[in-house]
C-alpha cells in the first residue's frame, strides 16, 4: 500500500484513497506539472480539507505524497542536503493552497534548504478547483545581493509553464560553474560564526564583536574558512534552538547561498540545543568547545598531549552519543541470542567509559614521572621561571628570544600545546630555567582544563611567573581577568608574579610612554632581543629577593667558605 506522509489523522476513507491515487499520475520531464496531476491534488485537497502535495522526481514518478494542515505541509525526511557541487535534489514539489494565498515563507526554505529542483502552489478556488498557480526556482546570487530563489507567478491556472527539463539543466550548469570558480582558502570547508548574547547578562555589540573576532582566530587555526557572522541579541536565549526559530530558518537559507557547510556557536551547546538545532538542518553543527578541542588535536605533538586531548574529547561525546545516529540504538543479541541484550549505544557508552578509565591511569602514570622530573630540577637549586598568559600573547616567542630554542610560535592561537623548558642565562652569569606553558582561553573547556590540569601544574613550582599580555590587543584587560582567574584556580596566584607587556611595537607612542611608566611592570617587544633586557635585570632582581637565587656576595662567601677545605684536601 503507497505510504501517505504528514498529518493522517483523522482522514476519511474517500480522502485516504484520493490521496492514494496520486502516486498512479506520471510527470514528463518537459512539465512542471500535468492537468491529471493537478486535478487529483485538488480532489484530495477537497477530501481532506487540508493541503496536499506531491515529490515528484526527475523521472517523472510521484515520489511521496503528504498531507499537512489547512495552511501547511510538513514535508518529510528526504536525506542529505545536497548529493554534490551544483547538484539539486532531482525532486520538486507540487502542492495545493486552500485560500488563494501565493508561495509562503516555508515553502522557500523548504526550496532552498532541501535544495529541491522547484517548488510550485497551485491555488484552489472555494469549491477546491484549480484557478492559479505560481512556482520558484533557486538562482545563483550575484555579488551577495537579491534573494537567492525567483518566484514566477502567480498565473492563470492553463498558462504555459517553461520547460522544466531544460530550466533545471541551465540551473544546474550555473550553479556547478560557481562552485568550481569559488576559491576555497580553507582545507576543511566553509561556516557561519553565530554569537547570540543576553541583554540581561550583559550581552552588547561591542562585546559581542570582540567573542566573534576570538571565535574567528580559532576557526581560521582549526582550518575553516568563515564566510558570515551572525551576532543576535535576545533577552533569553531559546533553550531548544539557541537563537529562535525564525533567525534559524534565515542563518540557513544564508548558508545556503554562501555554500556554507558548517555552523559554528560561540558558546558550548547543550546536547539537547546540539539535537534541535540538527534538527532543523543537514548542516554540521559545532560550537566553541568542538573548534577548541579540534585545535588541541592537531597541535599535540607528545604523547601525552595527545591523551590528554583525547580524554577531553571522549568526556565531552559522552553524553552526546545519544544524538549521533539512530542506528546507535539498534538491538544486539543477549548471552545465547535470549532477549534484546545491550544497544549499539549503551555498548558505545560503555566502551567509551572505559576508554576514559584507561586515559586517566595513563596520564596519572605521566603526571607522576612529570612530578620526579620536577623533584629533581628543584634538588639542583637551579631557580624556574613559568611564562604563563592569555593564546598567542607572544609566550614561545620571547622564549625563542631569550633561549634560542626554536619553537614553534605563530601568530595563531594555541600555536603550541607541549609544555617546553629552557636554561636562560641571565647578565651576571647565573642560570634558570625557563618554562613555557600551554596558552589560557576565557572559558576553556572544563573537560580540557581537567586533562591539561597536569601540564598547567608545571607552573606550581616556579619560583617566579611571567604573566605576558598582549598589550596591543582591545580586549587585553579581559584576558588578563581570564589568566589570573585561572591561576587562582590552580593555586599558583601566591607566586610572585611579573607582569611583561608585549608586542608593544604596534601601540603608538603615548601609549608606549604609558606602559614604561609601571614600575612593577616591563614593556617589550619579544621580537626584539634589545627590548628583553630590562626583562633580565628584574627576573634577577625578584629571584635574588625571593631567595631562590644566592646573591653576588653570598656567592663569594660560599666561594671563600669551600676554599679552605679544598687546601686541606690536598
Amino acid at each position: 500500500m503507497p505510504q501517505i506522509h504528514g498529518n493522517t489523522s483523522g482522514l476519511a476513507p474517500s480522502a485516504t484513497k484520493a490521496l492514494e491515487r496520486i502516486y498512479r499520475r506520471r510527470v514528463p520531464l518537459e512539465r512542471i506539472a500535468t492537468p491529471e496531476l493537478v486535478r487529483s491534488l485538488a480532489e484530495a485537497s477537497r477530501e481532506s480539507g487540508r493541503q496536499v502535495g506531491a515529490l515528484v522526481h526527475r523521472s517523472g514518478d510521484v515520489d511521496s505524497v503528504i498531507v499537512g494542515s489547512p495552511t501547511g505541509l510538513m514535508l518529510p525526511d528526504i536525506g542529505r542536503l545536497r548529493a554534490a557541487a551544483g547538484r539539486f535534489r532531482a525532486l520538486r514539489l507540487v502542492h495545493t493552497h486552500l485560500f488563494n494565498e501565493g508561495l509562503t515563507q516555508d515553502d522557500l526554505v523548504d526550496l532552498t534548504r532541501l535544495r529541491l529542483d522547484l517548488v510550485c502552489a497551485v491555488m484552489l478556488s472555494a469549491e477546491g478547483e484549480p484557478r492559479a498557480w505560481t512556482w520558484a526556482y533557486n538562482v545563483v546570487r550575484r555579488a551577495g545581493t537579491g534573494d537567492p530563489y525567483e518566484v514566477i507567478g502567480p498565473v492563470p491556472w492553463g498558462t504555459q509553464g517553461p520547460n522544466f527539463g531544460e530550466l533545471i539543466s541551465a540551473l544546474e550548469r550555473e550553479f556547478a560553474e560557481q562552485a568550481r570558480t569559488r576559491e576555497v582558502r580553507a582545507k576543511d570547508g566553509r561556516a557561519i560564526l553565530i554569537h547570540v548574547g543576553e541583554k540581561r547578562r550583559g550581552g552588547s555589540q561591542r562585546r559581542a564583536q570582540a567573542r566573534l573576532k576570538e571565535l574567528l582566530s580559532l576557526s581560521e587555526t582549526a582550518g575553516v574558512e568563515i564566510v558570515h557572522q551572525v551576532v543576535q541579541l535576545r533577552d533569553r536565549m531559546d533553550p531548544k534552538l539557541v537563537l529562535g526559530k525564525g533567525k534559524l530558518e534565515e542563518v540557513l537559507m544564508r548558508a545556503i547561498e554562501l555554500d556554507a557547510e558548517t555552523l559554528i556557536f560561540d558558546l558550548e551547546l547543550t546536547p539537547a540545543q546540539a539535537s534541535g538545532i540538527s534538527g532543523q538542518t543537514d548542516l554540521k553543527v559545532l560550537d566553541r568547545t568542538q573548534i577548541i578541542l579540534d585545535i588541541f588535536a592537531q597541535r599535540a605533538e607528545t604523547r601525552d598531549g595527545k591523551l590528554q586531548v583525547e580524554l577531553a574529547q571522549l568526556k565531552y561525546a559522552l553524553p552526546r552519543l545519544g544524538q549521533k545516529d539512530d542506528a546507535l540504538s539498534r538491538l544486539t543479541g543477549g548471552i545465547g541470542g535470549r532477549g534484546p541484550g545491550e544497544t549499539k549505544l549503551e555498548i558505545g557508552r560503555r566502551r567509551a567509559r572505559e576508554r576514559v578509565t584507561r586515559l586517566e591511569k595513563e596520564l596519572e602514570r605521566l603526571a607522576r614521572q612529570r612530578s620526579e622530573r620536577r623533584r629533581k630540577r628543584t634538588r639542583s637549586d637551579t631557580p624556574v621561571v613559568a611564562i604563563v598568559g592569555y593564546t598567542n600573547a607572544g609566550k614561545s616567542t620571547l622564549l625563542n628570544t631569550l633561549t634560542d630554542a626554536g619553537v614553534l610560535a605563530e601568530n595563531r592561537l594555541f600555536a603550541t600545546l607541549d609544555t617546553r623548558s629552557r636554561k636562560l642565562h641571565l647578565e651576571s652569569g647565573a642560570s634558570v630555567v625557563l618554562s613555557d606553558t600551554v596558552g589560557f582561553i576565557r572559558e576553556m573547556p572544563k573537560d580540557l582544563f581537567a586533562a591539561f590540569r597536569a601540564t598547567f601544574e608545571e607552573a606550581r613550582d616556579a619560583d617566579l611567573i611571567l604573566e605576558i599580555v598582549d598589550a596591543a590587543d582591545p580586549e587585553h584587560e579581559e584576558h588578563e581577568k581570564t589568566t589570573r582567574q585561572l591561576l587562582k584556580e590552580l593555586g599558583l596566584d601566591a607566586i610572585p608574579r611579573l607582569v611583561v607587556w608585549n608586542k608593544t611595537d604596534l601601540l603608538d607612542v603615548e601609549a608606549q610612554q604609558a606602559l614604561s611608566g609601571r614600575d612593577t611592570d616591563v614593556a617589550l617587544s619579544a621580537l626584539a632581543r634589545n627590548s628583553t633586557r630590562q626583562l633580565l635585570g628584574r627576573i634577577e632582581t625578584l629571584l635574588i629577593e625571593s631567595g631562590a637565587l644566592p646573591t653576588a656576595a653570598a656567592q663569594l662567601d660560599e666561594l671563600d667558605s669551600a676554599a679552605p677545605l679544598c687546601e686541606a684536601s690536598e
